[in-house]
């Protein structure tokens, strides 16, 4: 194989929908046009670790940022990040272009451009009804908790990459 020197960031649950909150998984087809067209084109795929599958588990509920926003959570996602950095340390070193990260779109962890808040906390049989609770939870212009790390330990070795997000928030769940 020829090598691209060309590479994509990208969050975990892009390539692998087993680690995603249940329902909300898709079929990973729905992945595949956006993956074969950086694979057609010669391009490298660095998967990021999932904070939240590795610190939560598979049996975790959903989550809103304000949940993650603490010392113990942020300092784990650095450990995830550490390796990272280092691969994209040296991948441009040796002349390689890091083409952009990519995120999901609405993630407490890995939102680029849009992150979801809510005031959820406490016993959730406390509440009147579900949508008591849904009512507390919105789409704020942030990164999430995972990607704003990232950005910041970038930023430390002065390296920029671009970041996008991924808008998977279609009907279908599993």
């Amino acid at each position: 194989m020829e090598r691209g020197k060309k590479i994509i960031i990208v969050s975990h649950c892009i390539l692998n929908q087993n680690c995603v909150v249940k329902p909300y998984a898709k079929k990973q087809d729905n992945f595949l046009k956006f993956i074969k067209n950086f694979v057609l084109n010669n391009y490298g795929i660095i998967q990021l670790p999932c904070p939240e599958l590795f610190i939560l588990g598979l049996k975790r509920w959903g989550h809103v940022k304000d949940q993650l926003e603490y010392p113990n959570f942020k300092a784990e996602c650095k450990v995830l990040l550490y390796p990272i950095i280092n691969q994209i340390e040296m991948y441009i070193n040796c002349g390689y272009k890091i083409d952009g990260i990519y995120g999901i779109q609405g993630s407490p962890s890995c939102g680029v451009n849009k992150t979801c808040r809510g005031n959820w906390e406490g016993e959730a049989s406390c509440y009147k009804n579900l949508d008591d609770i849904l009512k507390r939870v919105h789409l704020v212009s942030e990164k999430g908790i995972f990607m704003e790390i990232l950005q910041e330990l970038l930023k430390e070795k002065n390296i920029e990459i671009n970041f996008y997000d991924i808008d998977d928030w279609s009907e279908e769940i599993d």
